[in-house]
């Protein structure tokens, strides 16, 4: 988003992101813990029902985290759970548009790999423009709010009609 586009109070899309943003990964690391218990259960009823031969399927579990992060970024909302819960969104920094399957990847990447190098890289949101991590400046990505980015649109056609139709 330059200076000379249509966005140009970036402060609109990013007001109490960076407060959001932590609250929404402490709501997604309970519900990450949460899936990993209920999967850990539901694997190891495999197990006993395999006699011990399905134990290679407990290598699946460091990938739950992952995947929840990837796989939400591609969902609808362009969010996790957290992220959804707190009013928020990832979008692409360009033009706002939902990410793509490579910037969602790089994206959980480099968030994970700040996650193993203490964390401490998170930090550079303190100091960034839109309040981004290093893992947004990495995939071309920006969290904004999810009201400034309805304020963008305009509601379809028929849209306070029953059932979303025009009355003919």
């Amino acid at each position: 988003m330059s200076e000379s586009g249509p966005f140009l109070n970036e402060d609109f899309f990013t007001r109490g992101v960076l407060l959001r943003r932590c609250v929404a990964w402490v709501v997604d690391a309970v519900l990450i813990g949460m899936l990993v218990w209920m999967l850990w259960w539901v694997l190891a009823l495999f197990v006993l029902a395999t006699l011990g031969l399905g134990a290679a399927v407990f290598a699946i579990l460091p990938f739950v985290p992952f995947a929840y992060h990837m796989l939400s970024l591609l969902g609808r909302r362009s969010a996790t759970p957290g992220q959804q819960l707190l009013g928020l969104t990832v979008r692409r920094d360009e033009d706002l548009g939902p990410p793509t399957g490579l910037q969602a990847l790089v994206s959980t990447l480099a968030f994970y790999l700040t996650l193993a190098t203490s964390g401490l890289l998170l930090l550079v949101a303190l100091f960034t423009l839109r309040r981004r991590t290093l893992h947004d400046l990495v995939s071309g990505l920006v969290v904004v709010r999810v009201d400034a980015m309805e304020a963008l649109t305009e509601p379809p056609p028929g849209w306070n009609m029953p059932f979303g139709t025009p009355a003919r």
